[in-house]
């Protein structure tokens, strides 16, 4: 396609001027839109990179193609974020971050440090503009993250936030742990008192030995009178 422009390059650049988008420019339209900008960004930016054209009657006739090719791309992107969805689905994304003993977080998670994950852990990359957090993450734990990635497509990320020191576990697990360690201590105290109350068994027939002895010296002096 080849456009022309007729655009007067001495035009005062706080005047609006309308042109016809070449290219999908995220929050100003896609291709073949015809859109009011500022003279001096059409002039300076969207022209020499060739995103947009002005609007002429020779420009005008090229729209139809303009058409076809944003319908392809818009295709194109809804099949491959639905695709991507699907994915993401059965992933989870593990990220360790610093936190307390009662497994407050020293910050927050953020957009960023998800999509700078997806990509370390598993090579996917998506903008953080997709990744939709309702409130900021500032606990340990298992969340499910909202994925905008599509006008027409939505999803979810598996995200399990944990500490970077191995020590520290969730105030519920580490209550358990510790009740499970302390029944055997219990068991363990209650036998103490029979080995205790044993001991003056083990006495009781010493004391009857001596008992038994003692009618042995009264019988010598009956012998020596007998004499």
């Amino acid at each position: 396609m080849t456009f022309h422009s007729d655009f007067t390059h001495h035009a005062p650049r706080f005047m609006k001027t309308e042109v016809i988008l070449t290219s999908n420019i995220v929050g100003l339209g896609g291709e073949s839109d015809q859109v009011k900008v500022a003279a001096g960004y059409a002039r300076n930016y969207l022209f020499p990179h060739r995103l947009a054209v002005p609007v002429t009657q020779t420009n005008k006739r090229q729209l139809e193609a303009l058409r076809q090719r944003r319908a392809e791309r818009e295709a194109h992107e809804f099949n491959t974020m639905s695709e991507l969805s699907k994915g993401l689905a059965k992933l989870v994304c593990v990220l360790k971050v610093k936190a307390g003993e009662d497994g407050k977080m020293f910050g927050a998670v953020t957009s960023g440090m998800i999509a700078d994950e997806l990509k370390h852990q598993f090579d996917v990359t998506l903008e953080k503009r997709k990744i939709h957090l309702d409130h900021p993450i500032k606990m340990l734990g298992e969340y499910e993250v909202e994925l905008h990635l599509h006008a027409e497509v939505k999803g979810t990320l598996k995200l399990r936030v944990e500490s970077t020191t191995p020590s520290i576990v969730p105030v519920g697990e580490a209550a358990l742990a510790e009740a499970k360690t302390e029944a055997p201590r219990t068991e363990k105290r209650g036998r103490r008192p029979e080995k205790i109350e044993a001991a003056p068994a083990t006495e009781k027939p010493k004391v009857a030995a001596k008992a038994e002895k003692a009618p042995k010296t009264d019988r010598k002096p009956k012998a020596a009178k007998a004499d």
